[in-house]
């Protein structure tokens, strides 16, 4: 799951979609400086994550693009899968994906000060973009991993991945849904975890 999927699954709480959002950038050791509520979000963020690579509906779809780009299927599904939460956004909430979005920013901008610096530096070009909602749209998809590409030092070229979409959208669309709706189930009755 990528940005958009993990604030979504924050619901309304900001503390919870402000840790959820910034969990890749915080360290273990850092979890104590934050707020219970960030702390939960960063829980909630790692529990998703946790969840998500163990699933057999997620490997279905990172062995379709494994032949081509070896280890990176499991970022490049995390994008997808935003991909198909964006596009089918009115399945999922009764806000528009814009309004959510606008809102989104928001919250984020108005926590600005506990964001990890990692985070306060691409959060403006985020919103600049447009990121979430661009994430409707297959230019948004491939802008996003030619991005994450560019930034690693293995250029691993994964807007390429585009491509297998466009050819198994279907079957990637089916196994976002079966998998989306059995995270959401695991986490309406998910016990909160402490570390």
């Amino acid at each position: 799951m990528n940005y958009l999927a993990h604030l979504f699954l924050s619901g309304d709480n900001e503390e919870l979609m402000v840790g959820n959002f910034i969990a890749d950038s915080v360290r273990g050791s850092d979890l104590a400086s934050f707020s219970e509520g960030v702390q939960q979000g960063i829980r909630l963020h790692r529990e998703i994550d946790s969840y998500t690579d163990k699933h057999p509906v997620v490997a279905e779809s990172k062995n379709r693009l494994r032949p081509e780009f070896g280890k990176w299927p499991p970022v490049i599904v995390d994008v997808f899968y935003d991909h198909f939460l964006a596009a089918g956004w009115t399945n999922y909430s009764d806000e528009s994906l814009k309004d959510y979005s606008k809102r989104v920013y928001g919250v984020l901008k108005t926590h600005k000060k506990i964001l990890p610096e990692r985070v306060r530096g691409f959060l403006p070009y985020m919103i600049w973009g447009n990121w979430l909602v661009g994430y409707s749209k297959l230019a948004g998809i491939e802008q996003t991993l030619r991005g994450m590409s560019s930034r690693s030092r293995f250029k691993p070229e994964m807007h390429r991945a585009v491509a297998v979409l466009r050819t198994q959208y279907d079957g990637f669309q089916d196994e976002f849904e079966r998998f989306f709706a059995e995270l959401r189930e695991h986490l309406r009755t998910r016990t909160p975890q402490k570390d």
